[in-house]
């Protein structure tokens, strides 16, 4: 029966490809981008995992399933109306409590949801099932860029924030892409793609430090929510190679939309390479949090650290947005004791829609600290060492 489904299936799938393509691909300057989005898209993303095949399937079962009741319930209620009516002479019949009947309609719906039933449950229970995964990555949503944590397996210990790419950041605020500029993925593109290997388990824990996010690649079948304080699971396994996209599938704020996935799918000795090569730019970034920088040095270094993590609610001009408060002028910035923003950087205001940072190395936290005390208007000379986040995490 799977077969047949099978055939019918991908005969409407390719029909309705056919139909879109023909009547607007001509009208868009854009074309598919293989493992995100396509033009004029009517169906369920290509598989690449097992459970998406299995979702598409069961998507496309259900919906003939629920066609073929649909017209027959219908037509049996139209032929009976039309057939029977009183113009033409019929009589209505007057019987109560058919016992047949009753029989009919508890046994053919039962059946029916069976039928429905059985492979639906047997997908879900494929979906939750993240045992023996070969490795482990824990995905934080913010508002707004992704973090990523290698828990276990190869990699473990890797972690860093993927975010929307800055040069489409840039695009985005004037306006998007010029007339006949071709940007195939738009709002997609993030400066540190997810990279995992392909045919091994990848169980993703989901959890998020300011607002409810979700984590969701339609090519693998996964959607989770990310619940501050809440932690859930999900998994794939990819058996293609290739670039994957997909987006926060939760309103989580004003700049939900720049808010992208990019999976990265490599092969087995090229995830080996990647590891490898993340492990020298962590061991890079392992700074010695007894040095005492310079003002210079450390404002110059809290400029990248902003430009990277913070200008996307403070602004460049670090006026803020909406509910997002300024940091030009910011009583809390201004104010002599370090503690006090030190302890917004590193514990959030989840009320004012301000994440937590720990993740960032004390010697970052202490360059954007001093940066955003120095610049704009907010000339307080004062100077943040790496000593000073240090001591305030114990």
């Amino acid at each position: 029966m799977k077969s047949i489904f099978n055939k019918l299936t991908g005969t409407l799938q390719a029909a309705s490809a056919w139909a879109g393509t023909a009547a607007f691909t001509a009208a868009h300057a854009v074309s598919d981008l293989p493992g995100g989005p396509a033009v004029n898209q009517l169906n369920l993303h290509p598989a690449v995992t097992k459970v998406a095949e299995d979702q598409a399937w069961l998507h496309w079962f259900m919906l003939i399933i629920c066609t073929v009741v649909f017209i027959a319930v219908f037509a049996v209620m139209f032929y009976s109306i039309w057939k029977h009516r009183k113009s033409v002479g019929h009589k209505p019949a007057n019987f109560h409590e058919s016992v047949t009947v009753e029989i009919i309609w508890t046994i053919v719906p039962f059946v029916i949801v069976i039928l429905m039933a059985l492979p639906a449950t047997k997908v879900v229970v494929a979906m939750k099932d993240t045992t023996s995964a070969d490795l482990t990555i824990k995905a934080t949503g913010m508002q707004w860029k992704w973090g990523y944590d290698y828990l276990k397996g190869e990699g473990e210990g890797i972690g860093f924030i993927s975010a929307l790419d800055s040069a489409q950041r840039a695009m985005s605020d004037n306006g998007g892409p010029k007339a006949g500029e071709v940007v195939n993925d738009y709002l997609l593109k993030v400066d540190h793609p997810l990279v995992v290997p392909v045919n091994k388990k990848i169980r993703i824990i989901t959890t998020a430090n300011d607002v409810i996010h979700a984590w969701m690649v339609p090519a693998f079948g996964v959607q989770q929510a990310a619940i501050p304080g809440f932690v859930r699971d999900t998994w794939f396994r990819a058996e293609q190679i290739g670039d994957f996209y997909g987006q926060c599938a939760q309103l989580c704020g004003k700049e939900h939309s720049y808010m992208p996935i990019h999976v990265k799918v490599v092969s087995a000795e090229d995830y080996s390479k990647w590891v490898g090569a993340e492990k020298v730019k962590l061991a890079a970034k392992l700074d010695d949090p007894t040095k005492v920088w310079t003002a210079e040095e450390i404002t110059q270094r809290g400029a990248k650290v902003y430009a990277a993590n913070c200008v996307a609610c403070h602004q460049a001009n670090g006026k803020g947005a909406g509910p997002i408060k300024p940091l030009d002028g910011s009583a809390v910035v201004l104010d002599a004791d370090k503690g006090v923003q030190l302890a917004v950087l590193l514990n959030g205001r989840v009320n004012l829609g301000m994440p937590a940072w720990k993740q960032l190395s004390d010697t970052d936290i202490a360059a954007v600290m001093t940066y955003t005390k120095n610049n704009w208007s907010n000339k307080t000379g004062q100077l943040v060492q790496p000593a000073d986040v240090t001591a305030a995490r114990k």
